[in-house]
């Protein structure tokens, strides 16, 4: 089995580098991994749970680092035993290109299985790789990329209209117009205070006259109203 693919890394190219040889990152993003132990500087053991078509295996594997040349290309050899499920060896090369601040990652690799896998057949396993390379790179794609920035919420319309009428957020203006809105303030309480003193006076004057009336009416009785 062969198989080659390019992903669009959404970090740096020594960003990416060193995400891809940490153990804790790879863990996380490998489905299936149960553990991963770095046993050397370039060797690591692989515990991973799989299924594949119909078989569920649970693989021991060996991987080691070749071809060294950081940050921009190595080989991965790996080697693994899943017990009557099977087994599985092969490498793969992994090259890493700047783009503009993100990294294009390319990748070839073969594989040779053996067991109940083999006689799954080519296809279904071609599938299954296939589906957990999508995964994997999907996992370290949002591991890896910066997190994203909420532009701000512009103010609405209305309140910059209202803003721009009252001199609210301009220095130059807000003295002018909170001087306006004390001045119109003011006024509404004086004509509020003119208008109750307005109303006492008229009060005052008509009391001496319904007092007289009252009087009138009380003598001349019932009969003479109307």
């Amino acid at each position: 089995m062969e198989m080659t693919g390019q992903q669009r890394i959404a970090a740096d190219v020594p960003t990416t580098w060193a995400a891809l040889n940490d153990p804790a990152i790879l863990k996380d993003c490998i489905a299936g991994c149960e553990s991963i132990e770095r046993v050397a500087d370039n060797e690591y053991l692989l515990q991973l749970a799989v299924r594949i078509g119909p078989v569920n295996a649970r693989f021991k594997s060996r991987l080691f680092l070749e071809n060294l040349q950081p940050p921009e290309s190595y080989t991965i050899r790996f080697e693994g035993q899943g017990g009557a499920a099977g087994f599985g060896k092969g490498s793969a090369d992994v090259r890493l290109t700047d783009d503009a601040g993100t990294t294009v990652l390319d990748y070839t690799a073969r594989a040779q299985v053996g067991g109940k896998i083999a006689q799954i057949g080519s296809r279904l396993v071609d599938a299954s790789a296939r589906k957990m390379a999508e995964d994997f790179f999907a996992a370290f794609n949002a591991r890896v990329a910066p997190p994203s920035v909420s532009p701000a919420t512009p103010p609405a319309p209305a309140a910059v209209a209202s803003g721009a009428a009252t001199g609210i957020g301009d220095p130059a203006r807000a003295g002018t117009a909170a001087g306006a809105t004390a001045g119109a303030q003011a006024g509404i309480a004086r004509a509020d205070s003119d208008a109750a003193a307005a109303s006492a006076a008229s009060d005052a004057a008509a009391g001496p006259h319904d007092r007289a009336a009252d009087a009138m009416q009380a003598r001349l009785g019932p009969a003479a109203v109307g």
